[in-house]
């Protein structure tokens, strides 16, 4: 996969999206272990296992289907985060069976518009591997990623009741 910049529109900032390394766990560890950027994911930081196993299984996604939640690096290789598409990795709630797009960048990369360039390049990228619809569930309390969903040019469709009895939000886009 190509980690060449790529600017989606004239105003956006350039990112490079690539597919996740090992040394990405310790990095994603580290830009998320914050309070604000786990706010609503369980409010707690997550162990750096998860993100050895999370960074793992995105290498097997991109060999098997395409795409991933990739790696965001701004102009000068910063990690930012992370943003792509997986399979819905639930079966028990949500959009089961759905392709499910997803941002997280940690607190120096927000309202900067990262995470929309990396989501539209994303959606390009899952257009070229003729992903017919995406989704994204977004906490119905989390405004700045319905924001993104929003200009992404997604649609508000049904909300679930989550694990942890949150309500989650499915904006819905067909490619």
């Amino acid at each position: 996969m190509s980690t060449a910049p790529v600017t989606p529109h004239a105003s956006a900032p350039a990112v490079r999206l690539r597919v996740p390394t090992d040394e990405d766990a310790l990095t994603w560890h580290r830009v998320f272990d914050d309070p604000r950027v786990m706010e609503f994911f369980g409010g707690r930081s997550a162990e750096l296992s998860s993100y050895e196993e999370l960074t793992a299984r995105q290498r097997r996604h991109d060999a098997e289907l395409g795409y991933c939640l990739w790696t965001v690096t701004d102009e000068e290789d910063t990690v930012l985060g992370f943003t792509g598409a997986q399979p819905w990795p639930h079966t028990h709630y949500g959009p089961v069976g759905a392709t499910e797009i997803g941002w997280r960048l940690g607190p120096a990369a927000w309202g900067r518009g990262y995470a929309t360039a990396a989501a539209r390049t994303t959606l390009e990228r899952l257009r070229a591997a003729e992903v017919g619809e995406v989704v994204a569930m977004v906490h119905s309390r989390n405004a700045r990623s319905m924001a993104v969903a929003e200009r992404l040019g997604m649609r508000r469709a049904e909300s679930y009741p989550t694990p942890r009895g949150q309500e989650a939000v499915c904006f819905r886009l067909e490619l």
